[in-house]
C-alpha cells in the first residue's frame, strides 16, 4: 500500500510512516492486501479495539492519543519595551504554544515576521523550527575597525565609495565575476542534498551582499573608554560595517526543511504553519541542523571576503572588530538543561559578550555588551 491509499483510508499524514511500518510487518506475516486494508480501516474506525494488534497496535494507540489530546496553554515570555504591534504579540503567543517551548523573549524593536517575530527569541527542547531561524540563515553583522584617520571619510570620499562598489555586489542573484577563495568551500557540503546541489551557486555568491535591508557601509566608531576586547583606546575610528547572511543557499535550506516540517505537523497543530518543527532525534532534524551550521560558517566567510576585499581596495589594515549572527539557533544550557535557542533578528547577549546591533540603513549602529539575560 502507498501513502495515497493510506490517506484514503483516513490515516493522518503524521502517522503515515507508522502505518507503512505496520503494513510491512503485516505483509511479512503473510496477511494479504485486502486483509491489511480492512484491518487498517477497522483500526481507524475503532482504535480502542486494536491497541493489542501485533501490526497496527501502535498506530491505534497514536490515534487514541490524538483524539484525547488537549493543547496546553502558551508559556509566558519576557518582553522588553511596551510599544509593540499587537499582531507581533499574537505571533509570539502562537510560537509559545508549541508543545516543546520552554522559554521565550521579545525585543523592544520587534515586528511581525515569518514564524516568530523579527526580534523574537524562542527556546525549544530538542527541536528546531527552520522559520524561527529565518529564510536568511545566519544573517549577521560584522564591524571592522580600520587604521585610517576619520578625516579621510570626507577628504577622500570617492576612494571609500570605489572600495565599496568594487569590493562587494548587491542585488538578488548577485555574484562575483571571479569566485573568491575561502576555506569554507572546503568543508563538507555533502551533509544535505540542498547544500550539495547549491555549492557552486554559494561559491559564486561568496563575498556578495544580496538585497533587501542588507548593506555595507563606512562610518565613525566612537569609543568613550578603553575597550580591552577590541584592543582600542578612547577615540574615533573609521569602521566598516556589513549586514547580510547566507544568500540563496541559506534560503533554499530553510524552504526545503520547513516544507518537510510542515508535512509532518500533527493535526492538532496544523494552524501553526511556518512554526512547523523538526525533532533533533530524526534524520531530517539532524540534516537541517548540520546544514544550518554550515550556512553559519558560510555567512561568516561571506563577511570575511567582503571586509578583506573592501579594506584591501581602500589600502587599510583591520585592527579590531566585532561580529555576530542574529538569525540562528544555538544549543545552550538554561535552567539546568540543554535547549535550542532560536534568535531571529535578535543579538546574543551572553554576560560580557560584545555584539553589534544595526540601525536601519544609514542610521547609527551600536556595539553592545550582553548582561546575560
Amino acid at each position: 500500500m502507498n501513502t495515497t491509499q493510506l490517506r484514503k483510508l483516513g490515516v493522518p499524514d503524521e502517522l503515515l510512516t507508522l502505518a507503512i511500518q505496520g503494513v510491512q510487518h503485516a505483509a511479512a506475516s503473510e496477511l494479504r492486501g485486502k486483509q491489511i486494508k480492512d484491518r487498517i480501516a477497522a483500526a481507524i474506525q475503532a482504535p480502542a479495539d486494536y491497541v493489542a494488534d501485533p501490526h497496527f497496535g501502535e498506530l491505534a494507540q497514536k490515534l487514541i492519543d490524538a483524539a484525547n489530546f488537549t493543547r496546553p496553554d502558551p508559556i509566558a515570555y519576557q518582553q522588553w519595551g511596551t510599544d509593540i504591534d499587537p499582531a507581533c504579540q499574537s505571533q509570539m503567543r502562537q510560537a509559545c504554544s508549541l508543545p516543546m517551548a520552554v522559554g521565550a523573549a521579545l525585543m523592544p524593536d520587534a515586528h511581525v515576521g515569518y514564524g516568530i517575530p523579527i526580534g523574537g527569541v524562542l527556546a525549544l527542547e530538542n527541536a528546531v523550527v527552520p522559520y524561527a531561524v529565518g529564510v536568511d540563515i545566519a544573517c549577521r553583522m560584522k564591524l571592522s575597525v580600520l587604521d585610517i584617520p576619520t578625516d579621510q571619510l570626507t577628504d577622500n570620499f570617492h576612494r571609500f565609495k570605489t572600495a565599496l562598489t568594487n569590493g562587494t555586489r548587491f542585488g538578488i542573484g548577485s555574484v562575483h565575476e571571479k569566485p573568491q577563495d575561502h576555506p569554507v568551500m572546503d568543508q563538507d557540503w555533502e551533509i544535505s542534498r540542498v547544500t550539495r546541489e547549491h555549492k557552486d551557486k554559494a561559491w559564486k555568491q561568496l563575498g556578495t551582499s544580496g538585497s533587501g535591508n542588507h548593506f555595507v557601509e563606512f562610518g565613525v566608531l566612537t569609543l568613550t573608554r578603553r575597550e580591552e576586547d577590541l584592543g582600542l583606546d578612547p577615540g574615533e575610528y573609521v569602521a566598516l560595517l556589513s549586514h547580510s547572511g547566507s544568500r540563496g543557499t541559506g534560503s533554499a535550506v530553510c524552504d526545503t526543511y520547513s516544507s518537510i516540517a510542515r508535512s509532518r505537523l500533527p493535526k492538532q497543530y496544523e494552524d501553526v504553519g511556518r512554526l512547523a518543527w523538526l525533532s533533533l532525534d530524526e534524520a531530517a532534524g539532524q540534516e537541517y541542523w548540520a546544514a544550518m551550521n554550515l550556512m553559519g560558517d558560510y555567512a561568516a566567510a561571506n563577511h570575511d571576503v567582503i571586509h578583506r576585499l573592501v579594506s584591501k581596495l581602500l589600502g587599510a589594515r583591520i585592527v579590531g572588530g566585532v561580529e555576530n549572527h542574529h538569525n540562528f539557533a544555538w544549543k545552550e544550557q538554561h535552567g539546568g538543561r540543554e535547549v535550542i535557542v532560536h534568535r531571529k533578528g535578535a543579538t546574543p547577549a551572553g554576560a560580557g559578550v560584545l555584539g553589534v546591533i544595526p540601525g536601519s540603513m544609514a542610521d547609527p549602529a551600536f556595539i553592545v555588551r550582553g548582561k546575560g539575560n
